[in-house]
C-alpha cells in the first residue's frame, strides 16, 4: 500500500501509487533557464563608468599555493609568519582565560552563600 501526507488531516493516508510518487507542491521538471553566474561578473570602480572593465585585485592564488604547499614542518595555520602566530597565540590566551574564568565561576557558584 502507498501512503502520502494529507494536508487536511495532517496524517498519512492511503493513496494510489501515482499520487504517492508525486507529492503535493513538487513538480518534476527542469528550470526554464540557467541562472547567471555571479562569481564571473567583474567588479568595477564607480569612476570607471566608461572605461574597460578590469578586475579589482590581482590573482594571488599561485603565490598562496606556493606558500601553503611548501614542504616544511610548519603547520598550515602558521605558514604566513608573524600575523598568524600573533592570532594563534591571542586565540590560545583567550581560550585559556575563558576556561579559567568558567572554572572560577563554577567554584564560586558551588560555594554556599553565607548570610
Amino acid at each position: 500500500m502507498y501512503y502520502k501526507f494529507s494536508g487536511f488531516t495532517q496524517k498519512l493516508t492511503g493513496s494510489p501509487p501515482a499520487a504517492a510518487y508525486s507529492p503535493q507542491g513538487l513538480r518534476p521538471g527542469v528550470p526554464a533557464e540557467a541562472p547567471t553566474m555571479v562569481f564571473a561578473t567583474p567588479t568595477k570602480v564607480v569612476s570607471e563608468a566608461g572605461a574597460t572593465v578590469e578586475y579589482m585585485g590581482t590573482n594571488r592564488v599561485h603565490e598562496l599555493q606556493r606558500i601553503f604547499q611548501m614542504p616544511d614542518s610548519v603547520p598550515v595555520h602558521l605558514k604566513r609568519g608573524v600575523p598568524d602566530r600573533l592570532l594563534y597565540r591571542t586565540t590560545m590566551a583567550l581560550t585559556l582565560g575563558g576556561a579559567l574564568y568558567c572554572l572560577v565561576a563554577l567554584y564560586m557558584a558551588a560555594q554556599p552563600r553565607k548570610n
